[in-house]
């Protein structure tokens, strides 16, 4: 039945009503099946594009790897929900619940970001700006809508007030992203961005004009579906078709530009564009208050400030990826002011009053920044004076006592959005387009170029790691600093009523904790495992007390439980102190400051705190981190040591073997093979990976470097060093001298970890051991040996065949990893060959084959290969020599070959002597021949 009444009509935008009469028409309310069979129905049409992209994936065998190949199809359906939610605005009750919506979006982001990185990884287009941009959009995005659908944002405009400066922010970063990627013809990424970009700008004007339907925003939603629609039906058939058919704008296998390559080596950062776009989304939360585009700051915005500081961690970890340590530093900084922000607008859940900022602290961030500044100019003078603006909002910040909530930092806000949006353009278009914007890199690096006293560290080994190889840069820096920030913030007394009054808790947590475990597993990644354990010591240490001290977590009486945890975490920094003295100075110092830190921490807890302590212990350890953060950044980009770290204060013998920095080498690259290869040439000594544990080898062919080997790890003469080739035609000159049961067990039996031990004899000339002969083996046999190894036996390929011992000193553990022959012999070898872990903790296993053509082997070591595996494969090889009954005599084709040399030898391996006919075996005697051990 239809009901006519005036009413006060609602405008679709919510939250927002028109006095206006009118005649409507109430229809009846559907049934409850009716409507959830609805809404299912719609979640699953608009799930569906990436439950078929994902079903392919898998039929394909690609399994989720192949997200980073549909970027268009998961923003295709996030963009389908969002068009079916606009399209039933008008509705009484939304057909996607907010709550609901909400969590998909979320779901969607999260994917957007593993296919975001999965491409960057092999192709430098607009995939990575574009997915990570549509990603941190849409978790904020949901965020807000969960808000609005568990009734927090209850107020009128609330909603609104918390949309918009998410909305504005990425109408102008997708529509950067859109202009660049049709100038550089990446013609459907850039639709995708241009219609979120038209979608996100029509739902501002519908939040502040009713002339704005909801409808507008939908049409532009339903651009992207068909656009990502294309993109899949594209994909989907490049699958089918195996690489075969390609419709225009879809084939995304292409060929590394010269950008692309100079980006993998850390000239290029392309994570910073997502970086500076989430400066914008951060700066314009509190600029848009400034302009009175939203009327409040409130809880509704939090999550744009923390999603960004989320995905800007995020971005600072990549960085050090890119090998981008200043850029990872200066995001990791950024970071911290994200979440200072969105604590500041949750304070007000729990006091009415809004908090007071730590003027020591904003004024110690603002010099760091400075620091920063200036050597990041040396790299790049635009994004030098870019960082100078964050320099001015830590001094408004430190002038204003309501930080975030004043004026003057909220001016400088709107400066950092416009700044960031103009240096997002100059990155985005200087990663694509071949013409560059000039950012004036080159003018400082001449300047440079003619002073003696500072040099540039350049080429390929800037962030080579001290041990062996890793993926990441170097994030020292970034600890040091935080070290910094964390100190000064404590120097700020919370009141005991109110301890979260002060903003001190993300400086603490933040800073000293969350950023501090950062750069503690970078370390771990670059193999230094004392510096990694006392930034995670210290990271831990400074979360627990921070929440604990400037939470109210404990009260006005104090725990005795806490005093014992920090007695505990003293006891473990006094280990890590004692191990910092055979490390450096500057380390020894820093681990050291920090007990007073720690001191601090344990008076405070059992009320017995003296009245200055804190400040002066904090001022110490902050200046002994100050300094190593300064160390750290000079180290990093200039050549040589203006600040060196100092030596250890300890020398023992034998202790720290790696100090001395070898050549170390990634063993992925063959340019690193061939210069391994030179150094033994050249008689060096190297460390390098085998098929079983890590060895110390030496060419054959150059005494000098045998005898270096052999002294390098104090021999015993009861372990013989042994010889390696990398195929048997290395040995065939001297086929002769070996005997046919012999040759074919050493055929059968490698490449293998399966090493020979042979008589001694006139072979071993062939090999040019010449002078080097007494170092290997014994004056009876020599073991020998190829490897199961393609990079070992491409070494011995160029080098030839070389002598092997393992490398570690006589009686020691056998080295599993690169980091464990730096720490034993790193200052023994010219070079080693870094591959991580080894595949096998085991050695090989050593088979005495002296007597083999008597029945006889036996076993000095059964290694990774056990015994039964030998004898049936001598067994097989057996059968091959054995005489068939009832046939007269009777040979093998290897046993006429042998028989027809000139040569012959007894006991398997020996001298020329006269030629000897094969012994004829009975029928009587069994056509059986046992291998006796």
């Amino acid at each position: 039945m239809i009901k006519f009444k005036f009413l006060k009509s609602r405008h679709p935008v919510r939250g927002e009503t028109l006095d206006t009469n009118r005649v409507t028409t109430t229809p009846p309310p559907p049934s409850s099946l009716d409507f959830i069979i609805c809404r299912s129905c719609t979640v699953i049409f608009s799930l569906f594009p990436a439950l078929a992209t994902l079903v392919l994936s898998w039929f394909f065998g690609h399994s989720l790897q192949a997200l980073s190949s549909f970027p268009p199809p998961l923003s295709h359906t996030g963009s389908l929900l969002l068009a079916v939610h606009f399209y039933s605005v008008p509705r009484a009750v939304p057909l996607i619940p907010s709550t609901a919506l909400g969590v998909l979006l979320l779901i969607l982001s999260s994917l957007l970001v593993y296919a975001g990185i999965r491409r960057s990884l092999r192709n430098a287009s607009l995939f990575l700006p574009l997915c990570l941009t549509i990603s941190v959009f849409w978790c904020g995005y949901g965020v807000v809508f969960i808000l609005e659908g568990q009734g927090v944002l209850n107020d009128t405009g609330d909603f609104r007030n918390a949309l918009v400066p998410g909305l504005v922010t990425f109408t102008l970063a997708l529509l950067i992203i859109a202009v660049v990627g049709f100038l550089c013809r990446e013609v459907i990424l850039a639709m995708i961005a241009s219609a979120v970009s038209l979608a996100s700008a029509h739902e501002v004007a519908m939040r502040y004009s009713t002339a704005f339907g909801s409808s507008a925003v939908a049409c532009n939603y339903m651009i992207v579906c068909l656009v990502g629609g294309y993109f899949a039906l594209g994909r989907i058939l490049y699958f089918l078709t195996k690489e075969k058919v390609a419709i225009p704008g879809t084939d995304l296998a292409k060929k590394k530009t010269h950008e692309q390559i100079q980006s993998t080596s850390g000239s290029m950062n392309l994570f910073a564009v997502t970086g500076l776009i989430l400066n914008m989304l951060s700066a314009s939360v509190f600029g848009c208050r400034l302009l009175g585009v939203t009327g409040k700051l409130f809880i509704g915005q939090v999550p744009w400030l923390w999603a960004a500081g989320i995905y800007q961690i995020g971005i600072c970890i990549l960085s050090y990826r890119a090998m981008d340590v200043l850029m990872a530093t200066f995001f990791g900084f950024t970071s911290i002011l994200k979440f200072a922000g969105g604590y500041c607008l949750l304070y007000p859940i729990w006091q009415p009053e809004e908090p007071s900022f730590p003027t020591p602290f904003l004024v110690v961030f603002s010099i760091l920044f400075v620091v920063l500044a200036l050597f990041l100019t040396l790299k790049s003078p635009v994004d030098g004076l870019y960082l100078l603006f964050y320099v001015a909002y830590c001094i408004a910040l430190a002038c204003r006592p309501k930080g975030f909530f004043e004026g003057g930092p909220q001016g400088v806000d709107v400066a950092i959005f416009a700044a960031s949006a103009l240096m997002t353009l100059i990155h985005l278009y200087n990663v694509k387009a071949s013409a560059k914007i000039p950012t004036g890199k080159g003018a400082v690096k001449a300047l440079l170029a003619r002073s003696s006293f500072l040099k540039l560290r350049e080429g390929a080994d800037l962030h080579a790691p001290y041990l062996g190889y890793s993926k990441y840069a170097d994030a020292e820096i970034l600890g040091y600093a935080c070290s910094v920030l964390a100190s000064f913030a404590i120097t700020m007394t919370g009141d005991p009523q109110a301890p979260l009054a002060t903003v001190v808790i993300p400086w603490v947590v933040v800073a000293g904790g969350i950023l501090k475990l950062l750069g503690g597993s970078v370390a771990f990644a670059r193999g230094k495992t004392l510096e990694s354990s006392a930034f995670i010591l210290y990271a831990v240490m400074w979360i627990i007390w921070g929440l604990t001290r400037y939470g109210g977590l404990y009260g006005t009486t104090r725990s005795f439980h806490a005093a014992v945890g920090i007695i505990a975490f003293m006891l473990f920094n006094g280990f890590i102190v004692f191990c910092t003295l055979f490390l450096n100075i500057a380390w020894f110092f820093y681990s050291l400051t920090f007990l007073l830190i720690a001191v601090s921490f344990l008076l405070d807890a059992i009320h017995a705190l003296p009245a200055g302590y804190d400040i002066a212990a904090t001022l110490i350890f902050g200046l002994v981190s100050f300094y190593c953060f300064l160390s750290a950044l000079f180290n990093s980009i200039f050549e040589g040591s203006c600040l060196p770290m100092g030596r250890p204060i300890v020398q023992l013998s034998g202790v720290g073997g790696g100090m001395t920095k070898c050549l170390h080498l990634p063993a992925r690259k063959a340019s690193s093979v061939k210069r391994i290869a030179d150094i033994l040439k050249n008689g060096g000594t190297c460390g390098i990976p085998t098929d079983t544990v890590y060895v110390l080898v030496a060419a054959c062919n150059r005494p000098d470097a045998v005898e270096k080997a052999h002294h390098s790890k104090h021999q015993a003469q009861d372990r013989p060093m042994s010889l390696w080739i990398s195929s048997l035609k290395q040995l065939e000159p001297a086929k002769h001298l070996f005997t046919p049961l012999l040759w074919d067990f050493m055929e059968a039996a490698w490449p293998s970890p399966i090493s020979l031990v042979v008589p001694r004899g006139e072979w071993a000339d062939f090999l040019g051991m010449k002078d080097s002969a007494k170092y290997v083996g014994t004056p009876q046999s020599i073991a020998i040996r190829i490897p199961d190894c393609s990079v070992t036996t491409h070494l011995i390929d160029l080098v030839g065949p070389i002598v092997v011992t393992s490398a570690n000193p006589t009686g020691e553990a056998d080295t599993t990893h690169h980091n464990q022959v730096y720490a034993k012999l790193g200052d023994k070898v010219d070079a080693v060959l870094c591959d991580g872990p080894s595949p096998e903790n085991i050695a090989s296993t050593v088979v005495d084959c002296t007597k083999i053509d008597s029945g006889n082997i036996g076993f000095f070591r059964v290694g990774i290969i056990p015994k039964s595996q030998v004898l049936q494969i001598l067994e097989q090889v057996q059968k091959k020599h054995m005489w068939v009954p009832n046939s007269g005599t009777c040979t093998t084709k290897s046993q006429e070959e042998h028989v027809n040399h000139s040569h012959a030898v007894r006991n398997g391996v020996g001298t020329a002597a006269s030629e000897e006919t094969v012994p004829v075996q009975s029928p009587s005697d069994g056509c059986e021949n046992h291998t006796r051990l």
